[in-house]
């Protein structure tokens, strides 16, 4: 099983899926993380010359449909993984890549390596009201 986590030292889950540069993708085998890749990781700045559109009032962040383009342009380098652990993300990323058959896990645990073995045992809370 692999699970992906953003990242901008290899270490530590980013606070912003947008913002952050890597992905620490770790290869889960038996219980314990086996292997551990950092993948880039496109995000806002790599969009900054396309058009935003304007959100509309009362819809959540990124759920128009150029976003959602964007947010699984991103999701292609992690693919092959089950789930994503970040610590804050928009409502727009979190819908499309559950769209795109990853599990996205908004959690409060700073360390790559502890989230990933509390997501394997079952012991992550997907904390849903810190999405934006």
């Amino acid at each position: 099983m692999k699970i992906a986590a953003i990242t901008d030292d290899g270490n530590t889950i980013s606070q912003h899926f947008g913002r952050a540069a890597y992905y620490l993708v770790a290869t889960v085998e038996n219980g314990q993380i086996v292997n551990r890749e950092l993948r880039d990781k496109l995000g806002h700045t790599h969009f900054v010359n396309q058009p935003h559109p304007e959100e509309q009032p009362g819809q959540p962040h990124g759920m128009d449909a150029a976003s959602h383009n964007k947010h699984l342009q991103m999701a292609e380098a992690i693919a092959d993984c089950e789930a994503l652990l970040c610590r804050g993300m928009g409502m727009g990323a979190y819908e499309s890549m559950k769209a795109r058959g990853i599990r996205p896990v908004v959690t409060d645990i700073a360390s790559v390596d502890e989230a990933v073995l509390a997501y394997i045992d079952g012991k992550i809370v997907d904390l849903v009201e810190r999405l934006h």
